[in-house]
């Protein structure tokens, strides 16, 4: 039958309404031949309509039958007797038969001839004839849920090829009720819901005397308003924490809402001249109630570890973030910094050697961090090496400055070289790093016994959680800066040389943009401290000034921006494959009027790497996490593997966009609540 007059019947019951409401409004206007006219055509049309319901019954009956010919006795039995809907499938999907009961769950409509897909996206044909799959769950048909069993069949006859005829046999099984009843009882499951004010103390101090019970009163009020609305019990253990075990429905409303409680907080104004926030860590989907209060506890570390003012979900392995789009508060106390120095001199001395690594594609920051520590730990007598592999071009010309002093001679080794050092009492320090999937090597993290991390970067879901002691200070403007905040308590008088200092100025200065970001009064303490050793700006701005050919190249790729909505998003041509170039020209975007946030593309290899910088007003990191990467609210980066430019360049778009949306909701939340 021609395909065209198959829509055309299959199309018919539109067209018959339609008809008779003309029928009638002709007979109505008393126009006789037109509506004999067209009642004829009615009729015409309800003959072929039954005509074709008689010919594919007459069709799925002769497929049976010839089919059934073709199958044992107890293959006929069960498709005969079957109380199931069963559809049967040819190994592309088309639909060759279906019974009475799937035709009864579908509404009567015609499917015949069509691909399952039409039907659910989620039935994959070649994971059940790969036999990877003989069961799809979950699947979704008008509202209702269904287990659909697989069955590939081979028929006792072979074709003109000499292969069987096979084809698949669906079955559906109602399991709508069951399903309910289990998203019921995960919904009335509960949770446990750790809260803590990240900055209780600073706010504290900040606040004049006789307003502090105000501020004391109004943040009670807020968090157990909070409660209530939760009906969550709550409990208050310390002057800045909470505990709230609450139903995992409420979770869910809350999620929707993208927990406008951090809003509240923030808005809260008695006096306090700080903005207060807090840091929310949820667990759920444990077996127990202590299984869900260590993935809380856990989720509080990462919403704190990566700048607070966030909530994390941990469900099992999964993880949710929301929030964190404001800027990091720096601490004023340098407590923790000189707790973390003694316990780092406790564990180098106690290992046999010690070795640094950094993140690939290693940068000034990353360099001098580890050339600090370097410094310390040969000072106190031991063996000591910085895992280098690769020297790329914006630390090759510190890094021959630092191999002129002969304790730098042999302090660079590559992998191999530290895979055969490592031993049992060896100590690896990562330095401006902390997850998987942008260290050196993590199988020499693997092997290593004892690590300790020392970063500033907020923590991201991938971190490494076998570290004894771990650094991560969102607040820092460096991994240099806490290092040397470190430094002068590890010994009474550091013992840095000129080029060592001026190593990790670069570090702060480069990661400051030349003391313009993220600088507080540690970052300008920490510059100070290395003035004394000799640490001169003007030699290390000397050092990173760039020749002629690379500035040319730098304004080529500026040149090639786009512009929209105040963010720059440009693609470096082809022949300027160099990562360093990329994220300078992210950078001097942001230098013209109107740009608040530059994005910079570049294919190096079989990659590509995406620097991201913004003036604070857009968060680059949340970006980059939802592409795969991770960095800092004002500077962040991501590699993509497997994709071409233009698919990253779409990526990259659809996060901006789903970013803006997100950062649009969330200030018309916060006009709202004021």
């Amino acid at each position: 039958m021609d395909n065209r007059f198959k829509y055309f019947i299959t199309s018919n019951k539109m067209y018959m309404l339609i008809i008779a409401l003309l029928i009638v409004l002709v007979f109505a206007n008393g126009d006789l031949w037109l509506g004999i006219a067209l009642s004829a055509m009615y009729g015409l049309l309800i003959y072929y309509s039954s005509k074709n319901r008689n010919f594919k019954k007459d069709e799925w009956k002769k497929f049976i039958e010839d089919f059934s010919l073709k199958l044992d006795g107890a293959t006929r039995n069960t498709l005969a007797n079957l109380p199931f809907p069963l559809a049967m499938v040819d190994f592309n999907g088309s639909i060759l038969w279906y019974n009475r009961n799937l035709s009864d769950i579908l509404d009567e409509k015609d499917i015949l001839g069509t691909n399952i897909n039409s039907i659910s996206k989620n039935i994959n044909l070649k994971h059940a004839i790969s036999g990877k799959k003989s069961v799809f769950r979950d699947i979704v048909i008008d509202r209702r849920f269904y287990d659909v069993y697989v069955s590939v069949v081979d028929s006792q006859e072979y074709n003109e090829n000499g292969d069987s005829d096979r084809i698949i046999l669906l079955y559906f099984y109602d399991i709508t009720t069951s399903h309910q009843i289990l998203k019921d009882a995960v919904h009335d499951k509960y949770s446990i819901m750790l809260m803590e004010v990240d900055n209780f103390d600073d706010v504290m101090k900040a606040t004049e005397e006789e307003q502090k019970p105000l501020f004391i009163a109004e943040m009670e009020r807020t968090v157990n308003s909070y409660g209530q609305n939760l009906n969550a019990m709550l409990k208050k253990y310390s002057n800045s924490k909470y505990v709230l075990c609450v139903q995992n429905k409420y979770i869910d409303n809350e999620i929707e809402k993208k927990f406008e409680i951090l809003d509240s907080v923030r808005e809260i104004s008695m006096g306090n001249k700080l903005a207060v926030t807090v840091s929310i860590g949820i667990g759920q989907g444990g077996e127990t109630p202590m299984e869900n209060e260590k993935f809380a506890l856990s989720a509080k570390e990462l919403a704190l570890g990566r700048g607070g003012d966030q909530v994390v979900i941990k469900n099992g392995e999964q993880l949710q973030f929301f929030g964190g789009r404001t800027k990091e508060v720096e601490k004023r106390t340098r407590v923790r910094a000189r707790v973390i120095a003694h316990a780092l001199m406790d564990l180098i001395k106690d290992s046999s050697k010690v070795f640094i690594m950094g993140h690939v594609n290693a940068d000034i920051d990353c360099l001098g961090s580890a050339v600090g520590l370097f410094s310390i730990t040969h000072h106190m007598g031991k063996e000591c090496y910085i895992i280098q592999d690769t020297i790329n071009s914006s630390i090759k010309p510190m890094v021959e400055m630092l191999k002129m002093d002969p304790k730098y001679e042999d302090a660079f080794v590559d992998i191999n070289k530290t895979f055969e050092l490592l031993d049992e009492n060896s100590l690896l320090i990562l330095v401006d790093a902390h997850n998987k999937g942008y260290i050196q090597n993590i199988r020499i993290v693997e092997l290593a016994k004892r690590v300790v991390i020392v970063d500033h970067h907020r923590k991201s879901k991938d971190f490494i959680a076998k570290a004894v002691l771990s650094y991560i200070e969102p607040y820092a403007s460096s991994t240099s800066e806490l290092v040397t905040e470190m430094l002068q308590y590890m010994v009474e008088k550091p013992p840095l040389t000129k080029m060592e200092a001026e190593a990790l100025m670069a570090g702060i200065y480069v990661d400051t943009k030349n003391f313009y970001f993220k600088t507080g009064v540690r970052t300008f303490e920490a510059a100070s401290f290395l003035r004394k050793f000799g640490a001169d700006t003007l030699d290390i701005k000397k050092l990173f000034s760039d020749d002629f050919d690379t500035y040319l190249k730098r304004a080529e790729i500026i040149k090639a921006a786009v512009v929209e909505n105040n963010i720059a998003i440009c693609v470096c041509p082809p022949g300027y494959e160099d990562s360093v170039i990329a994220a300078q020209a992210a950078d001097e975007l942001l230098n013209i009027t109107g740009i608040k946030a530059s994005f910079v593309l570049v294919r190096i290899g079989e990659e590509i790497l995406l620097s991201a910088r913004s003036l604070g007003d857009i968060n680059v990191q949340l970006i980059a996490e939802s592409l795969g990467g991770g960095g800092h609210m004002t500077m962040a980066g991501v590699t993509f593997s497997g994709v071409t430019i233009e698919e990253a360049m779409e990526k990259l778009k659809e996060a901006i966009e789903k970013d803006r949306k997100e950062g649009d909701v969330n200030e018309s939340n916060t006009t709202k609540g004021r």
